[in-house]
């Protein structure tokens, strides 16, 4: 009858949240072979050779998903504004370093990776007993603290990021049986796992100018396979809800409390590749995970081995000789898509992922300051319509549209001026 937001994030880890920043987001999420100066490469660490400046970039989202079940016309739509990332990036290159073209970049931040957020209430009358109503919420999720560094030696970059992964997933389940004749309690079982743990992930890059300056750079990553130490709460329990909906324990019919365990997170790996011209640029990306060797406290789950393939481009129509007064020449403007199937498996039945991204990248700085310092503050602003599921699927599909908005600035930062 009602959701607050995926009632798929009750399997797995819950709904993946892009991981991407918004410049590749609005490219179709092209990564692995992406490196630009002004912004920060969130997948592929290798990257982060690339940076000059000092880079501070923040995004959120507005989350629009209609939910709509293929076995009859109802629908359901939830709204929620979420943050995307908050990411520094810094230059550590020395003078030495910069004579023989090596450059070297680190950046740390914070981000989600998963979130676990939905209500479902269903009514129903089993056979031989009374009407049933039952109530399944759930919350929860995956937060990635972040440090990564990326050094280029020539045309050859390579890079690591590793950090701590941590967060929670609670579950709970409300069954009220209605009687005229008969008062029952209402019973709930709830499920409250913390969990946490150190990740390491690698990237490198390669690239190659062709005789028209032309750029040509390959990618690739791997995120490894991740333990999380993990501790589980169990309770079985009969309840009444007070005046402001919340809960209140009657009876306690069952307790585990903080019983150890493990969550096993897969590994992933993504490779690809940018030909970039002055004013064009064109990607494509194919990422794998290994999801069947996914494990919550030594169990398996409705999940699958997923993919996604990835395509963009990005247009920069301002030439050499085009005056500051125009700015729309000034602005990027970025198009792609992505195509996949989702890591969640219901039934025996494949569920597609694919959706059509675009956007733009506009500087909030003046132009005279950008050419005469390298710095600049942008603002990237992107949407993405797609769907999870369609009408051969089994149950519910999605259809989601996401407004991105992000702030880029980059500065000279902790560069020590020759003259006063």
């Amino acid at each position: 009858m009602a959701q607050e937001n995926s009632p798929y994030s009750r399997y797995g880890m819950g709904d993946i949240a892009p991981n991407q920043n918004m410049v590749s987001r609005a490219m179709g999420g092209i990564t692995a072979g992406y490196a630009d100066f002004q912004s920060i490469n969130l997948v592929n660490p290798a990257a982060l050779g690339q940076i000059r400046n000092t880079i501070f970039d923040i995004a959120g989202e507005i989350d629009i998903r209609n939910l709509k079940s293929n076995t009859s016309p109802q629908k359901f739509r939830s709204v929620n504004t979420l943050i995307s990332y908050l990411q520094l990036g810094v230059p550590l290159s020395s003078a030495k370093m910069l004579k023989k073209k090596q450059f070297w970049g680190a950046s740390f931040g914070l981000r989600p990776l998963t979130r676990v957020n939905y209500k479902i209430e269903n009514n129903s009358r089993p056979e031989g007993l009374d009407s049933l109503n039952t109530i399944y919420e759930g919350s929860g999720g995956i937060t990635q603290a972040n440090f990564s560094t990326g050094i280029r030696i020539k045309n050859f970059s390579i890079g690591i990021s590793t950090g701590y992964n941590f967060g929670s997933r609670d579950y709970s389940t409300i069954l009220n049986f209605i009687s005229d004749t008969v008062a029952y309690f209402k019973s709930n079982t709830s499920t409250s796992t913390r969990f946490g743990g150190a990740f390491l992930n690698t990237g490198i890059q390669y690239e190659i100018i062709t005789k028209k300056n032309n750029v040509l750079r390959f990618g690739a990553y791997m995120n490894m396979q991740q333990n999380l130490s993990a501790k589980q709460d169990k309770v079985n329990e009969t309840i009444a809800f007070d005046g402001n909906g919340g809960i209140l324990t009657i009876d306690t019919i069952s307790a585990v409390i903080n019983q150890p365990g493990k969550v096993k997170l897969p590994a992933t790996y993504g490779f690809g590749f940018t030909h970039a011209t002055k004013n064009l640029l064109l990607g494509a990306d194919l990422e794998f995970s290994n999801w069947e060797a996914y494990r919550y406290f030594g169990e398996k789950d409705f999940v699958q081995n997923s993919y996604m393939i990835r395509v963009g481009a990005q247009y920069y129509p301002a030439k050499d000789n085009t005056l500051p007064s125009k700015y729309w020449s000034f602005v990027k403007y970025r198009a792609g898509m992505y195509f996949g199937n989702d890591y969640i498996k219901i039934a025996n039945n494949n569920r597609p992922i694919y959706a059509f991204t675009a956007g733009v990248g506009m500087p909030l700085t003046s132009l005279q300051r950008i050419s005469y310092t390298g710095e600049i503050v942008a603002l990237n602003a992107g949407i993405e319509l797609g769907a999870r599921g369609n009408k051969e699927s089994q149950s519910l599909r999605e259809n989601y549209m996401r407004i991105n908005i992000g702030v880029s600035m980059n500065a000279r930062w902790f560069v020590k001026p020759k003259y006063n």
